[in-house]
């Protein structure tokens, strides 16, 4: 098996003279800025007294200069501590002080906020604005600058570009899932997890060299630092860098004017574009009566599925969705209109991918296939047909947490398997079908395993609902409802449409309206422990 880092090497040898990164609508960098970038920055860490193994960490909005950071500190087999920009500064300073890190990457107008103090291990804060350094523990800044600029790159060839590989076992990444915890669970994750992941997307899903990738979900989250960024740079393809998670419609600027080959995104964002463009249009009354004539609704159908593509570019030969669940009647339309869409499965313990499968082999409502290397079982009597814990093993599986031996013993089965915390089923064919999370779910008098993500999915598919959380409150299902900003309330009438379509155990008590959209992670999953 190929190193993820030997196919980095390769694609920056093959792009010496043409761009294969890019600050969207601000600049190219090519594969020779990238060596070059990435030879200045290990001229640094030897003049800093640097050694392979220490850890760096890396906090901002995804760019090029985010990248060749990590490249930099990979290729120097030092360590990255990805920190997501949206934590709070004082929380990414815990998790620098609690991964030790001795090298800090951040903007300049961030590290103003930060206390230099509760951050003991630091040796040298450099700049992802322009890669000056902004402090370090010598106080000999400038020397360090000058002495980086004496040493001369002009003379780098595509010849000269070599990284000697890591061992399997690794450590590449630490990748914290959290930044406010009082116990931080850093997920340590090794070259023969990004090998894995790499290798199965190559061979999955190929990349012709010189297509184009929109990366807009956070590159300090495994699912958008590996599949908008390590899988398609080691393909050859040009990423494009939007900086923090934009808008539909920035998002859709993007996708017409760089007309990527991949689509990758959340659920949420596919939600909204379909209620925004295709659910107005499939509702009207002529429409309905239209799309039930066989024949006359194949060309309306297709129509809308081509004006979908056009919107994503034109050039999208899938639409890859994963983090939460799509809504079923979201995924219906989808599915009826012929947009090649599959919906994965994974998280940031195995580095990220644990299911897929190709779009026109994806059965609706599941999440795929166990991926090549990885092996899925369900921790169930009858696990086709009774739902219980997904738990997976695998090269892809992480190496633990850092620095907590009890979460890491926590994590995994007496024989080894990693618990993933979701409930599920799976089929004779090996597709998984998520239930939902076994510590979201609800146990009803009557003894009944009620899964909340069920009724929200019902509840979403209402036209006026934005967004929905289902609690139990005194042994009552409630449903936390936002209908938008001045959006409608819910009518007794709603409430009777939800129950109608749910099993007599797991109908809605209550409706309770929001005022404001519910507060999410980064990858765009609802924070429920804030609604209970």
């Amino acid at each position: 098996m190929t190193h993820f880092i030997e196919h980095i090497e390769n694609t920056l040898r093959n792009a010496w003279t043409r761009p294969i990164l890019s600050d969207f609508h601000t600049r190219d960098l090519s594969g020779a800025d990238i060596a070059k970038g990435i030879v200045s920055l290990h001229c640094l860490f030897r003049r800093a007294g640097l050694e392979e193994g220490t850890r760096m960490a890396i906090y901002g909005a995804n760019s090029a200069n985010w990248a060749i950071s990590f490249l930099s500190v990979n290729t120097y087999h030092a360590v990255a501590v990805p920190l997501l920009s949206d934590f709070r500064p004082e929380d990414a300073t815990t998790l620098v002080r609690h991964s030790s890190a001795s090298v800090l990457f951040v903007q300049k107008s961030t590290w103003n906020l930060m206390l230099l103090e509760h951050m003991p291990s630091l040796r040298i804060v450099i700049s992802l604005d322009d890669f000056s350094i902004l402090w370090s523990v010598t106080g000999d800044s400038g020397s360090l600058e000058n002495a980086i600029s004496a040493e001369s790159v002009d003379d780098l060839s595509p010849d000269k570009v070599h990284f000697i590989p890591q061992e399997d076992d690794d450590l590449v990444v630490i990748n914290y899932t959290s930044g406010t915890t009082s116990a931080p669970k850093g997920v340590m994750l090794t070259v023969g997890n990004f090998d894995a992941n790499v290798e199965f997307a190559l061979e999955n899903i190929p990349i012709h060299g010189g297509e184009r990738i929109v990366s807009m979900l956070p590159m300090a989250h495994m699912y958008g630092f590996m599949f908008e960024f390590i899988y398609p740079m080691s393909g050859g393809a040009h990423v494009y860098f939007l900086g923090k998670t934009p808008s539909p419609a920035l998002l859709l600027g993007a996708l017409k004017e760089v007309r990527p080959y991949l689509l990758i995104t959340v659920p949420l964002v596919m939600e909204k574009i379909f209620k925004n463009s295709v659910r107005p249009v499939v509702s009207k009354k002529s429409m309905k009566v239209l799309l039930s004539i066989p024949g006359i609704s194949q060309i309306i159908l297709g129509k809308i599925r081509g004006k979908l593509m056009d919107a994503f570019g034109g050039e999208v030969r899938e639409v890859i969705m994963g983090g939460a669940a799509l809504n079923p009647d979201v995924e219906h339309w989808l599915r009826r209109i012929g947009l090649p869409y599959t919906i994965g499965y994974g998280m940031t313990e195995a580095a990220p991918l644990l299911a897929y499968e190709w779009w026109e082999r994806f059965v609706p409502n599941s999440c795929g296939k166990a991926i090549a290397g990885c092996e899925v079982r369900i921790e169930s009597e009858d696990p086709q047909h009774v739902a219980g814990e997904i738990q997976a093993r695998g090269k892809n599986i992480m190496k633990g947490y850092f620095n907590n031996p009890e979460a890491t013993a926590m994590a995994y089965t007496d024989d080894g398997w990693l618990r993933t915390g979701d409930l599920g089923v799976i089929d004779a064919d090996g597709n998984i079908f998520i239930r939902g999370r076994s510590k979201n779910m609800i146990l009803s008098s009557n003894g009944q395993n009620i899964y909340p993500e069920e009724i929200e999915a019902v509840i979403n598919s209402l036209p006026d609902v934005v967004e929905s959380v289902v609690v139990s409150r005194n042994g009552r299902l409630t449903a936390l409802v936002y209908t938008g900003e001045n959006g409608p309330v819910l009518s007794k009438e709603a409430l009777q449409k939800i129950n109608s379509r749910l099993p007599a155990y797991s109908r809605v008590a209550d409706i309770e309206m929001v005022l404001k959209p519910f507060e999410k992670t980064p990858k765009q999953s609802i924070r429920r422990f804030l609604y209970k």
